[in-house]
């Protein structure tokens, strides 16, 4: 894949000092700086023709770029992608991918057939039909993870957050391997972030079938979509699931973990994934993983 020069030489910036005047119940203010992130529109076109924009953190645009044109099932994988060009421009900035001839040729399809007669009432129907796009299966894991690993690995996350900790503004995605470092990106969108790790990782050839996505946001049927592309057979998040997110990790295969605190959290699917030190209960959480 070629990058272009423009892109090693844009240093982007992610977030800034904004003055601020803080209040409290003993009724003192003092005056002082909030560290914000930035929020920016964010075009990524395919072939010349803008797929989407978005507002997103300034930051990893190619790993957001390549991971938005996966999960959206743009490529099949990151070597369809012959070039990235990313261009500021005084409203924000365009991610300019280029991709090789089949996959834009079924980009160019796929558009025609969005692009179809209005007025009929018909119209949504591709539309609808892409919100709940069947997703890969999602591998079974080589073991079973123990729960007191799968609880440190989320407070490893909090730590490895630096725009998070930073300014207490932004979501983070991150992608945990036995004995290795966090791949974790963040943005301030939830789903952003997520597709930012999904291109880190088929950019650098990482697998994810035997690692756990981390999340630090809710659990909607998006992001479930989005985890069974990257592969990764286990998600654990910090908030709660949606039903139809759990149904959908049901259907894929994926072990959905949610509500996770420093000293409990909640299966929804698979929970013989994860060794609790205590058989796990016969019920609605075992029936939904059949």
């Amino acid at each position: 894949m070629k990058r272009s020069k423009a892109e090693a030489d844009t240093v982007l910036e992610t977030a800034r000092p904004l003055p601020r005047l803080r209040w409290t119940m003993r009724g003192e203010t003092d005056a002082g700086e909030r560290v914000a992130p930035e929020e920016t529109p964010v075009a990524i076109v395919h072939d010349g023709s803008t797929t989407a924009v978005m507002m997103a953190t300034p930051a990893d645009l190619e790993d957001f770029a390549v991971g938005f044109s996966l999960t959206e099932g743009v490529v099949d994988a990151a070597s369809a992608i012959r070039e990235i060009d990313i261009a500021p421009a005084p409203l924000g900035i365009e991610v300019r991918l280029w991709l090789a001839a089949d996959a834009g040729a079924r980009l160019a399809s796929r558009r025609r057939r969005l692009a179809g007669p209005t007025g009929c009432g018909l119209c949504g129907i591709e539309s609808l039909a892409e919100a709940v796009r069947p997703v890969p299966r999602v591998e079974r894991p080589p073991a079973a993870i123990d729960a007191r690993v799968l609880v440190e690995a989320m407070q490893a996350l909090s730590a490895a957050q630096i725009l998070g900790q930073a300014t207490r503004a932004v979501h983070a995605a991150a992608l945990w391997r036995p004995g290795r470092e966090l791949i974790v990106r963040e943005d301030v969108g939830r789903h952003n972030a997520l597709d930012k790790l999904v291109g880190a990782c088929a950019l650098a050839g990482v697998a994810a079938q035997s690692a756990v996505l981390l999340l630090t946001s809710r659990v909607s049927v998006e992001m479930v979509q989005k985890a069974a592309v990257l592969g990764a057979p286990v998600v654990c998040a910090v908030s709660a699931p949606t039903a139809l997110a759990v149904r959908t990790a049901s259907e894929t295969g994926l072990t959905l973990v949610g509500v996770c605190r420093p000293d409990a959290f909640e299966i929804f699917t698979f929970p013989e994934r994860i060794r609790t030190g205590a058989e796990a209960p016969q019920g609605d959480c075992r029936a939904a993983s059949a």
